[in-house]
């Protein structure tokens, strides 16, 4: 009987994990063109985004222009202490807050709505009109929309002569405090809803169109299929919106704002942004509006983290 020699199978070689800068070299050598394109990006974002972060310590500083930043007095927390304590800190931010749930309630909505009512709209050429109409009020200069918001709102404009046939008495709507926030919300539904939907026309053009044949098939009617295959197609985008928009909570607008309201209206039009634009460039109070602009910006991170967790866990949709 032949001796048979019984050979050690050779040992498994275990694949060594490729260092991040081996990986990063391969990519970059794949994909040098996209990071070439990256360069202007990535330079802006750190030129006029991450480098001015540094000034953010005048606001524990009573900063002064000729001594500079690192010559200044440090105070500490003494800007936080007397913007909490101060008399406008509850009301400006009661307003930011309720123009910020206003806008999310009403303006996030609005171009959802607008870009599922189009998309259920098969006249080509009445689509296209649509479109263009409600897309022309974001192109124009925010100076010419005040200006025609003033004009429209004036004692003698056509708002007010329209609503004198109604018992309304013809006064100056931006005179009345109680008025400002609802002609803000509707300015900016009206300025900004054609081009926010273009997202949200796009995000339906990806739906697969035999969902809505097999449900007509099953005797959906338009409104089950809006309900069951449109909003749910387009919830991923709806989901990376909002965190954005929670992110931007607090972001009033400050230029609208700035450009429509007046001393009368400050109790119910002043939100943060315009009261740091105040205290910083009107009244040179660099440190006390750095200290108020960095209090705003510390909320809507944890807006935005928040927001971006609650996404995560309800319907997987994240920004990280």
């Amino acid at each position: 009987m032949a001796n048979t020699v019984q050979m050690e199978a050779p040992a498994s070689v275990k694949p060594t994990k490729a260092t991040f800068m081996k990986r990063f070299t391969r990519d970059f050598l794949l994909n040098k063109y996209l990071y070439l394109m990256m360069v202007p990006v990535i330079a802006y974002y750190a030129v006029f985004h991450y480098a001015p972060m540094y000034g953010a310590v005048i606001a524990f500083k009573d900063y002064t222009p000729m001594k500079g930043i690192l010559g200044s007095e440090w105070v500490g927390l003494a800007h936080f202490k007397d913007f909490f304590g101060s008399y406008y800190f509850w009301r400006i931010l009661k307003n930011t807050v309720v123009i910020s749930l206003y806008s999310l309630c009403f303006e996030f909505p609005a171009p959802i709505i607008l870009a599922i009512l189009i998309n259920e709209v098969r006249h080509q050429v009445f689509k296209r009109v649509v479109q263009s109409i409600t897309y022309m009020p974001y192109f124009i200069s925010m100076i010419v929309i005040c200006g025609m918001i003033n004009d429209f709102t004036n004692a003698d404009g056509i708002i007010n002569t329209l609503l004198t046939y109604f018992g309304y008495d013809g006064h100056a709507m931006l005179q009345k405090p109680e008025l400002f926030r609802t002609i803000y919300i509707v300015s900016e539904i009206w300025q900004k809803i054609g081009w926010e939907s273009i997202i949200y026309i796009a995000a339906l053009m990806s739906i697969d169109q035999e969902q809505y044949e097999a449900a007509r098939m099953d005797g959906a009617n338009r409104w089950k299929q809006i309900v069951h295959i449109t909003l749910p197609g387009i919830m991923p985008t709806i989901a990376i919106m909002f965190i954005l928009r929670m992110g931007n909570l607090l972001n009033v607008g400050f230029e609208k704002i700035i450009l429509l309201y007046n001393p009368v209206t400050y109790e119910t039009a002043d939100v943060i942004s315009s009261f740091v634009y105040r205290k910083g460039l009107l009244e040179f109070g660099w440190s006390y509006s750095s200290a108020v602009g960095l209090f705003n910006s510390v909320i809507n991170l944890a807006l935005l983290i928040t927001a971006n967790y609650v996404s995560r866990k309800v319907n997987e949709s994240s920004l990280w």
